[in-house]
């Protein structure tokens, strides 16, 4: 393990030009996709993709954070700390949490084409959830006693799903996001399975960036394997603050090291928008007829 993981659950991004994905570049550790206030980093242009964004914003006590919309959606959500987000002339306060392991959060979603501001007075760590969209929404408050809370699998593979922003539970253009909780010593993300053709009534095409949190010092597992030749292939260590870009191809397991939880988000976003908007899957062909589990 390295002296910066070692020294700070959170890495600060280095001083550093833009990142941009080298191909094959799907395993992105703490700091590597950082730029300016970002700890993370990841937007269309530099993923080589069309839609699916990320950042990860740390604020000290008293921080303020201006954001332009752009062409995106996004969903404010506290992973540790609460703020204020003030957009379109409204204030939305977020209770956040202390710590992502202990339960769903409060959220904000920020429509396309907008100012807003994050402010914080105890300072906190906030994911930025976006997608390229087209249509303009509201901004929005979503309750933490509103996400649907789904307890998934049996055995070595139970773990919780937090379905805050998933295409059922809440409204967006394009963006579909959730947490996953994986119990110490447990797969998630299992049976493999993918998202990277349009198969009607079967499957859709859906980017996906995964970000990890887990114990200090502690190492997790995250597996991708090519479903077309030439296709995405990786098994990486994770840590907390290292994200995972899954273009297309079988993902799972994530696997939670002995001692601790692994948490993830989520991120998806592909051509399905509006009422076309929609996560449907396959499983890899050694588990169809399984289902999750």
């Amino acid at each position: 393990m390295d002296s910066a993981r070692a020294d700070s659950p959170h890495p600060a991004p280095p001083d550093a030009s833009p990142w941009t994905a080298a191909p094959k570049e799907l395993h992105l550790p703490a700091g590597r996709a950082g730029r300016g206030p970002y700890a993370v980093h990841v937007d269309p242009d530099a993923a080589g993709w069309a839609y699916s964004s990320l950042r990860v914003l740390d604020l000290p006590p008293g921080g303020l954070h201006p954001l332009a919309t752009g062409d995106s959606e996004w969903i404010v959500l506290p992973l540790d700390g609460g703020c204020t987000v003030h957009v379109a002339g409204e204030f939305i306060e977020l209770q956040g949490r202390d710590s992502v392991f202990d339960g769903p959060s409060d959220f904000a979603y920020l429509p396309r084409d907008a100012h807003a501001r994050i402010a914080t007075g105890l300072g906190g760590r906030f994911a930025l959830a976006g997608a390229r969209c087209e249509r303009r929404l509201p901004p929005r408050h979503g309750a933490a006693r509103d996400v649907p809370v789904e307890d998934r699998g049996e055995g070595v593979c139970a773990r919780q799903v937090r379905n805050f922003a998933a295409a059922d539970a809440f409204a967006c253009d394009r963006l579909i996001a959730v947490e996953v909780v994986t119990p110490a010593g447990h797969w998630s993300s299992y049976p493999p399975h993918k998202h990277d053709e349009d198969l009607p009534g079967r499957e859709v095409r859906l980017e996906e960036i995964y970000y990890f949190e887990t114990g200090p010092g502690r190492t997790g597992y995250q597996r991708v394997s090519p479903s077309r030749p030439g296709g995405a292939d990786l098994l990486a260590e994770v840590r907390t603050g290292d994200a995972v870009l899954v273009p297309d191809g079988w993902h799972g397991p994530a696997i939670a090291p002995p001692e601790h939880p692994l948490y993830y988000l989520n991120v998806m976003a592909g051509p399905g928008s509006g009422a076309d908007r929609d996560w449907k899957i396959s499983f890899h062909p050694d588990h169809r007829g399984e289902g999750y589990r």
